[in-house]
Order: structure tokens, then C-alpha cells, then sequence
């Protein structure tokens, strides 16, 4: 068996999270609530690509091996209250309570730091399932405090642990046209670094090109962050496939 621990990191990690884990699910032919569609064609549960992103309990429910971090819980929550709310382990829907305020020392150096033995508590958890771990696939944006500052000390810890395993990046870099934050520049430039050496893979993703295909390939008039993520998935889920 071969299997991949998925991890989303900040607000754009989380929703590019949602858009993914919708398209597994409609790939798989997985009902929001994690029961196996009735119409879905004989033969899928025992794919080993359907057991590559989701475990299965005993009572028949598929629940993706996937961990959701944000330092403050507005994006996360809304996941709790969606369509696909019963989908997830609670357990692995991890927030605090004060965000990074897009700053990269307050996901690196203090209130990420508060999370972080609980994020790889949660991580080992997942890894002890796994019967053949092929690697982590981790979703995130420079731009953003929690999706840069948490994600380099996540990834330091994470190599110490399992330094051989694979890992993967997809992250969102920031485009000078779409920018809602002034430090972002500073954020993706100090992730860009700490992170170098510790992702075996990268994709990144510009947000004004992502715009671009939405509005010009794909005939979207006004693209919104849900086209960009879905496209994003779709990319992913490729790239998994």
C-alpha cells in the first residue's frame, strides 16, 4: 500500500484544501459524509489510489489522511459548519486563537510555536496508519504569516522526524498585482529560504496567471478564490494521479 499524509497550512493552504478534497471525493465516488457513493462502479474501495489519500473505519467511512492547520480558526471553522463537515476527524482540524497577523515571526517564533507538539502529534498519528508512507504533500502560500512562518518551523521539525520521506510542496506565491498584503514580499523571501533544502518537490503557483487561465482559457468573467483553487486542485490531483 502506498500512502500520502496531505497537509494544509494557513487560510490559502485550508481552502485550496477544500477544493482538493472535493474533487478526491467526486473522483472516488465519496459521498460528502464519507460513505462510498451506491452508484459508484464495483471495484473502486479496493483501489490502492482510493486508500492512497483516505483511510477506512470499520464501519464502512473513508476519512482523508489529511491535516488542517491555521493559527486562527475562521477558515477552519467554516469547514466544520460546510458540506463536508462530517467528511473530517475533528482531531485533524487544528486551530489557535490568535492568527499570525501575515507576519512571519508570529507563525515562526511565538504563537505557531504554541501548536506545533500538537501538529506533529496529530501528523504521527496519520503515520502509524500508514502501512507504506510514500510521502507528505503540503499546500500553503508564502504570502501569508501562518503559510510561511509555520510552515518552515512545521518542515524543520518534520525533516528531523522523517528524514527520508518525500515531501511535497504546492505552494501560492504571491503576484505583485493581486497582493493584499505589504509584507508578503518579505514573508515569501525568509519561507523561500528556510524551506529550501527541506522539500524534495515544489510547484508553485502565481495567483495573477492563475487569474489569467480562469478569466481567458476558461471563460470565467470575474474569476473568484474558489475558481483559483479548484484549478489548483485539479493540478494537484494530476500531478497525484
Amino acid at each position: 500500500m502506498r500512502e500520502c499524509v496531505t497537509i494544509h497550512i494557513g487560510q490559502a493552504g485550508v481552502q485550496i484544501g477544500n477544493a482538493c478534497w472535493e474533487l478526491y471525493c467526486l473522483e472516488h465516488g465519496i459521498e460528502p459524509d464519507g460513505q462510498m457513493r451506491t452508484d459508484s462502479p464495483v471495484g473502486w474501495k479496493d483501489t490502492a489510489l482510493l486508500k492512497t489519500f483516505f483511510s477506512a473505519t470499520r464501519s464502512g467511512k473513508y476519512v482523508p489522511r489529511a491535516v488542517y492547520v491555521d493559527l486562527e480558526p475562521t477558515v477552519v471553522d467554516e469547514i466544520q459548519i460546510g458540506a463536508y463537515r462530517n467528511l473530517f476527524n475533528p482531531e485533524q482540524l487544528i486551530t489557535g486563537k490568535e492568527d499570525a497577523a501575515s507576519n512571519y515571526a508570529r507563525g515562526y517564533y511565538t504563537v505557531g510555536r504554541s501548536l506545533l507538539d500538537l501538529v506533529m502529534d496529530r501528523i504521527r498519528k496519520l503515520v502509524d496508519q500508514c502501512t507504506g508512507l510514500q510521502g507528505f504533500l503540503v499546500f500553503h502560500a508564502f504570502g501569508g504569516g501562518t503559510g510561511s512562518g509555520f510552515t518552515s518551523l512545521l518542515m524543520e521539525a518534520l525533516s528531523a522526524a522523517y528524514n527520508k520521506t518525500s515531501k511535497v510542496e504546492f505552494a501560492v506565491y504571491p503576484a505583485s498585482q493581486v497582493s493584499p498584503v505589504v509584507v508578503e514580499p518579505y514573508n515569501s523571501v525568509l519561507t523561500a529560504y528556510a524551506n529550501m533544502a527541506e522539500f524534495d518537490c515544489s510547484f508553485l503557483f502565481d495567483n495573477e496567471s492563475i487569474y489569467n487561465i480562469c478569466h481567458r482559457n476558461l471563460d470565467i468573467e470575474r474569476p473568484t478564490y474558489t475558481n483559483l483553487n479548484r484549478l489548483i486542485g485539479q493540478i494537484a490531483s494530476s500531478i497525484t494521479a
